[in-house]
């Protein structure tokens, strides 16, 4: 074969290894169809069987997901524990009413059992998400796997990259868009509202001191106003509302009719009134008579925000358990020395110096000739 050929095969070569090196990988579909077969079936079992005796485990579990994604990326920070120098992420004060975290550990003891070590805990976040909407009557939306899971959470990071209930749209919309996410995005991630419920101090100031008035909120609706009275005293701490005043089982349209309505639970579902784009897809969603638009649009920005600071590759790790990050690895022992070479690196770096040399006097004579 002709030198300059095999020269010029191997110098276009060169950057397609720098290509691949460069290249970060990404969750995929069908991620576990080798390592771990049975996978996504063995979660959509478990979360079946859960759904059918606690329901409101839909809401949550999507919720988990959420705000999983939303800080430190989609790693499953958001499970881990505190420990005696770190507040974890759990233990902030905005996640103190989040639940699920004994799914995802039921969860992962079944794949364990199954494929040891294979399945993340970011990826069981993912899917019992997922399900919870199929379960729900929603759509069943294809999403890609591979997570690997975070070894970091702090409390601190809380606060910074969650959004208060008490957002405007304003704030509502600049946040989503730190994570390139669209007003679209925003309200149709906030149509995730349609099951679940929330505990009544998240809302109480709108039943009783809103904006420090001393008043409820004029965009509640009286007759709603007065249910959620009956169900929150001022100071209640532990009662839950549904999210959805029409129907807090089903993944429909029923949260957007409920906004048309004036029986937005939180400030920040009834800001999603205040912006013209949000607005019409409200109106749009309220008015219509089959949730496909809906559906197809919730899948679309569901699989985006699974992949917000995803780890894949040999990025992170697979956790053995979810709660705590793996222990280090115990050292080699270390082998026995060898005996030192005889001292001949004179000899050795006068030997490479003329082989060098002879080297770059045959490339240069080769690159002449041809």
């Amino acid at each position: 074969m002709d030198s300059k050929i095999i020269i010029a095969a191997f110098l276009s070569f060169v950057p397609v290894l720098l290509l691949l090196g460069a290249t970060e990988a990404h969750v995929e579909y069908g991620a576990y169809n080798i390592s771990c077969p049975n996978a996504e079936a063995i979660v959509f079992q478990e979360m079946t069987q859960l759904l059918a005796t606690s329901p409101d485990l839909a809401g949550s579990l999507l919720r988990l997901h959420y705000v999983d994604c939303f800080v430190r990326g989609c790693e499953a920070s958001i499970l881990l524990n505190s420990t005696a120098g770190n507040t974890a992420e759990k233990d902030a004060d905005m996640n103190k009413d989040v639940r699920g975290y004994d799914v995802i550990d039921r969860i992962k003891t079944k794949l364990e059992e199954a494929c040891p070590g294979i399945v993340s805990c970011a990826d069981i976040i993912a899917l019992a998400a997922r399900d919870s909407i199929r379960l729900s009557n929603g759509p069943n939306i294809p999403i890609g796997t591979g997570r690997r899971d975070g070894n970091g959470s702090s409390a601190a990071d809380v606060p910074l990259n969650l959004p208060s209930a008490n957002a405007s749209i304003a704030q509502l919309i600049s946040f989503f868009a730190k994570y390139n996410l669209t007003a679209k995005d925003l309200v149709v991630l906030s149509g995730a509202h349609t099951i679940g419920k929330a505990h009544c101090y998240s809302f109480s100031d709108r039943l009783y001191n809103y904006n420090g008035s001393g008043n409820s909120d004029p965009r509640l609706d009286a007759s709603y106003k007065t249910l959620l009275s009956q169900e929150c005293s001022p100071n209640d701490m532990t009662s839950l509302v549904p999210l959805d005043a029409n129907n807090a089982t089903a993944f429909d349209l029923g949260y957007y009719s409920g906004l048309t309505q004036m029986k937005g639970l939180l400030t920040s579902d009834a800001a999603l009134l205040d912006d013209a784009s949000t607005n019409s897809y409200v109106l749009r969603q309220a008015n219509s008579t089959s949730p496909n638009e809906f559906f197809a649009d919730f899948a679309t920005s569901f699989m985006i925000m699974g992949k917000i600071g995803a780890l894949t590759h040999s990025k992170g790790e697979i956790r053995r358990q979810c709660s705590a990050i793996n222990p280090p690895s115990p050292s080699p022992s270390p082998s026995p020395s060898p005996p030192p070479p005889p001292n001949n690196s004179a000899e050795k770096k006068n030997a490479f110096s003329s082989f060098f040399s002879v080297g770059v006097v045959l490339s240069y004579l080769l690159l002449q000739y041809y």
